[in-house]
């Protein structure tokens, strides 16, 4: 019996890793979508705002990492594929003005590929932060790829690797598996899809929990000069971290809008329809990228406007804070320098991220072991989430801890 294909994607793999190094070449290597879209990104090059992509995975009669590949059927042995699995992808930016983009998108991944590029040092900068970033909200199934081999030697590939192998050591990642590859010349992507399968499991997920979604896109999708009659409302997208959504729920919008000055209220919508790994389906779970067509005018969701916030059942979504109190684990180094980190002290400004949102926090007040901040923002979390602590160091901002709402 031929297996079905799943129309929802049962994983999310973040791909991450410095600037330049490849992420986005392999990503549409992998499932033939090139991410970056946005005006700025193909003017600059590089990834401004996550991007999402969707693969199938098949498996043929080939041997060894031939056998497996995305299409479905094989370039080298003309036989028709075996459907493997369906996986979203989410495209992290790179460059270092851009880390709390990537730790927003971190917060819907359930594994994560690390770039490295052979033909540069091994760690750059942002290696160091993201690796860090996985380690901070809790991923722990990584696979890291040796890009851009085709433009060193055999020696050079070697001394790479070893490189890789000391920067990890003592990591999330120290175990995990390395892959020398060519994404620009398509070299080795096979035994990128078998690593996959091999240590990226679809994780179980608990359908029965009440809806939580992490809004990390919104936008409008209608083309300028429509007709009014063929208007639709605006869409969300993200990943839902449990439960299940249906075409036809009302849902919630927290934090929502802001209504007036430091005032914020949640915004009330209708699910119209519910598209995920490519096709519209009439309810969505956990697992892979989903984008949510909401009846909202689109106004509310132009502009990434309502990106940050959690969506689920009316009056069933976790609490919104304007201030809160966190217990913070600092960092004994500044990613990248030799710079021991200092406390954290009343009056200072940092940069939280909570699940797919990015709020900044004043320090109110500091205890031995807490630290009150008033946000600029306000969040929709719960107590056991996990909050990314950055500090601005001259124009930057880097990571310096983690910490819980207490």
């Amino acid at each position: 019996m031929a297996v079905k294909e799943s129309l929802q994607p049962e994983i999310s793999i973040g791909m991450v890793g410095h600037i330049d190094h490849g992420k986005t070449t392999l990503l549409s290597r992998l499932s033939g979508k090139w991410t970056d879209t946005h005006s700025e990104e193909i003017k600059k090059g590089i990834t401004i705002r996550l991007g999402y992509a969707d693969a199938t995975f098949y498996k043929c009669k080939c041997k060894g990492s031939d056998a497996y590949s995305s299409k479905p059927k094989c370039d080298k042995c003309n036989s028709e594929g075996k459907i493997l699995r369906k996986v979203s992808f989410v495209d992290s930016p790179g460059h270092e003005t851009l880390m709390a983009t990537m730790l927003s998108g971190a917060a819907i991944m359930d594994a994560a590929i690390l770039l490295v590029a052979a033909n540069e040092e091994c760690p750059q900068p942002q290696t160091q932060e993201h690796l860090m970033a996985l380690d901070i909200v809790g991923i722990k199934n990584i696979i890291i790829i040796q890009n851009k081999i085709d433009l060193i030697t055999e020696e050079q590939a070697k001394k790479n690797y070893e490189q890789i192998k000391s920067f990890v050591k003592g990591s999330v990642a120290e175990n995990a598996p390395i892959i020398p590859i060519s994404a620009q010349h398509n070299v080795n992507l096979g035994a990128v899809i078998e690593a996959i399968e091999e240590n990226f499991k679809t994780p179980k997920r608990d359908k029965t929990k009440l809806p939580i979604m992490f809004v990390a896109r919104t936008f409008d999708v209608n083309l300028p000069g429509s007709e009014i009659s063929k208007l639709v409302g605006g869409v969300l997208g993200g990943s839902l971290k449990q439960g299940v959504l249906k075409v036809g729920d009302k849902i919630e919008i927290r934090p929502g809008r802001e209504a007036s000055q430091g005032k914020w209220e949640p915004v009330e919508t209708e699910i119209a329809a519910i598209v995920t790994g490519g096709v519209s389906v009439k309810e969505a779970g956990p697992g892979g990228s989903v984008a949510i067509q909401t009846r909202l005018d689109p106004f509310y969701v132009k502009g990434d406007s309502l990106t940050g916030s959690v969506a689920g059942l009316p009056d069933k979504l976790p609490q919104v804070w304007y201030e809160f109190s966190i217990k913070p684990t600092l960092l004994k180094r500044i990613v990248d320098t030799e710079d021991e980190i200092k406390p954290i002290v009343k009056g200072e400004v940092l940069m939280l991220n909570i699940n797919s949102a990015t709020t900044v926090g004043i320090v109110k007040e500091t205890r031995k072991d807490k630290v009150t901040c008033i946000l600029k923002i306000p969040v929709c979390a719960s107590k056991e989430d996990r909050i990314a602590i950055s500090r601005r160091f001259g124009t930057r901002w880097k990571l310096i801890g983690v910490g819980n709402i207490i």
